[in-house]
């Protein structure tokens, strides 16, 4: 993996992805959400006919926005994330460490 990425998921369930990324991973602006704990994955789509969510501009620099709130389990925080993109798997992966910590206490007290 490499290239240390940020994006941001607000509390009205948007996911916000700065312009430089979005052009980079994102050429066509579709993607596909999955949600693979404690990490959620942004599959590129390619043409129109592959289906996925549309990232829309949402200012004048080019920056990014979906709704994406239907494909996020309902503990997921507001806030920024980090974010890696995975030439090998042709995704950006984001990782919820809130998430990934509540997993692990949860489990310590079964």
């Amino acid at each position: 993996m490499t290239a240390e990425l940020t994006v941001e998921l607000t509390e009205q369930g948007y996911l916000h992805v700065p312009a430089s990324t979005a052009e980079r991973y994102f050429p066509q602006d579709l993607f596909v959400p999955l949600w693979r704990p404690p990490e959620l994955w942004l599959v590129p789509v390619y043409g129109a006919g592959g289906g996925g969510l549309l990232l829309k501009r949402r200012n004048l620099q080019g920056d990014r926005s979906a709704l994406i709130w239907e494909a996020l389990p309902p503990e997921v925080r507001p806030g920024k994330y980090p974010a890696l993109w995975s030439a090998e798997q042709g995704m950006l992966r984001v990782l919820l460490p809130n998430l990934a910590e509540e997993g692990r206490s949860e489990q310590a007290s079964i």
